[in-house]
């Protein structure tokens, strides 16, 4: 089990970059990434698999959000990804190996893995694999984490030496329509934080009132939370939590 550095608990994570499509630096891109090391902010960035198996950095399963592309990611190939443009700025969707060589360890970087198959399974492997491929001889602060938890499982095999940490809420039938009752619940118990060896959570920020919350922070888990846009919501969160992910303004950095 690896420590979480403890500039995770202390500088400010920018939500998939310091992004602001008004002065063409969209989500997860180069732009908003740097525009994020420029302001002394921590970055979380998100993982996508292309068709021949690299680590994307995009959020979305579908291109139409983010991009003039329609269709799912993972049915394109990395260089065709890399070469379509970015809504409201003019690069492609980049790949982790060359983010990880724009970030360069100057910065707390939070890498979040996004569940490939829509119900919190077991996966083939290979967004793990790439992501574990990339990672290997990076020297910076660096953490991983997921919704699902069989892939934070994966990465404690694959990358034992690299933080881990469950990405959490309270599973709501509301917010999660496509799941089933009992893989809800599951998830809400965060049963696999301790199998996993897993030293955070990153819990909604709407859930902080959460009683297994409460207890894993009373067994030392690192609390980070999602999504902050404001003061106000920030000075709720930090009753709780030890560091945000935010978007949409710009907290201070602590001393």
């Amino acid at each position: 089990m690896s420590a979480l550095p403890e500039v995770f608990r202390r500088v400010p994570l920018a939500h998939r970059g310091l992004h602001d499509v008004a002065d063409a630096r969209p989500e997860n891109s180069r732009a908003g990434i740097t525009a994020a090391i420029a302001a002394g902010y921590g970055i979380e960035i998100d993982l996508q698999l292309s068709r021949d198996g690299q680590a994307m950095v995009f959020h979305d399963y579908d291109l139409g959000r983010l991009t003039e592309a329609t269709g799912p990611v993972r049915q394109r190939d990395a260089a065709d990804l890399g070469a379509i443009p970015l809504k409201g700025g003019e690069e492609g969707i980049p790949g982790l190996p060359e983010i990880l060589g724009l970030v360069a360890g100057r910065v707390p970087l939070l890498i979040e893995l996004k569940d490939q198959h829509g119900q919190m399974g077991e996966t083939c492997g290979t967004l793990e694999t790439a992501t574990a491929q990339a990672l290997a001889g990076y020297a910076g602060p660096v953490a991983v984490m997921s919704f699902n938890p069989h892939m934070v499982l994966r990465m404690a095999a694959l990358a034992p030496d690299i933080p881990r940490g469950i990405v959490t809420c309270g599973y709501t039938p509301e917010d999660w329509p496509l799941l089933r009752a009992e893989i809800r619940e599951h998830l809400r118990a965060v049963a696999e934080y301790g199998p996993s060896g897993s030293v955070f959570v990153s819990h909604d920020v709407n859930d902080l009132d959460s009683p297994r919350l409460a207890a894993l922070r009373a067994n030392a888990a690192a609390i980070l939370c999602w999504t902050v846009r404001g003061r106000e919501v920030e000075a709720r969160a930090r009753a709780v939590a030890d560091n945000i992910t935010f978007e949409g303004y710009l907290p201070d950095i602590p001393a």
